[in-house]
């Protein structure tokens, strides 16, 4: 995801399939949710920009010629240049932590979680967030499993509307889809979202590739 604001481009993540692409969209920094392949291989080269990744993430991507690290605090927020990041720990992995990030400017704030188990302290997460940007790896079914007392895997989405009712948030964007949804019927699937998105009070949608969702005055 590539978050702009005034001069500032900011590039959420690069997967492995951004290897070498990097450039072509010209992002003035790059910060990392955590150092799953798909999340932060595409910088096994280095990076053309500063990166900035939790000190966990930093650990697990050492070997990556990236010259100009930054460590992401957590819980303490962030100005990159007019781009306020707040990293919030979730639960995913245990080999690899993860965060999801409220990201504000302009008085405007979203939150983006693209892969998710549990969403400690939610509420506070959510609060007076625009918009949610969460983990599309499955509709309904559970993808979490307990691995060491902690939860590790995929909320699925109707869980995360739920945590996004409860926090009054009205707007989910669901991205970083699992095989049934990315193979499934879009209008089926689009329709069926949008129903579970109803039960909540929630405006739900799918987001796919190019997508670009524009706030007044920014």
């Amino acid at each position: 995801m590539l978050v702009g604001y005034d001069d500032a481009r900011v590039m959420i993540d690069c997967g492995a399939d951004w290897l070498r692409r990097v450039r072509d969209i010209g992002p003035n920094a790059i910060v990392l949710t955590h150092a799953h392949p798909d999340h932060a291989a595409g910088l096994a080269e280095g990076a053309p920009c500063p990166v900035y990744a939790t000190e966990a993430t930093l650990d697990l991507i050492h070997r990556y010629p990236i010259t100009d690290k930054h460590r992401m605090p957590s819980r303490n927020p962030l100005r990159i240049g007019a781009l306020t990041f707040e990293a919030f720990p979730v639960c995913h992995s245990l080999r690899a932590p993860a965060v999801g990030y409220r990201v504000s400017a302009g008085g405007i704030c979203v939150f983006y979680v693209p892969d998710v188990a549990e969403l400690p302290n939610a509420k506070n997460a959510l609060r007076g967030i625009a918009v949610y940007i969460g983990d599309g790896a499955t509709m309904t079914r559970s993808m979490v499993r307990k691995q060491s007392g902690t939860l590790i895997g995929h909320a699925p989405i109707a869980v995360q509307l739920g945590w996004c009712e409860r926090a009054g948030v009205h707007r989910a964007i669901f991205t970083h889809c699992g095989s049934a949804i990315v193979r499934g019927q879009p209008q089926r699937l689009s329709v069926a979202l949008r129903q579970l998105g109803c039960e909540r009070d929630v405006a739900a949608s799918l987001a796919c590739d190019g997508d670009r969702l524009s706030f007044g005055g920014g």
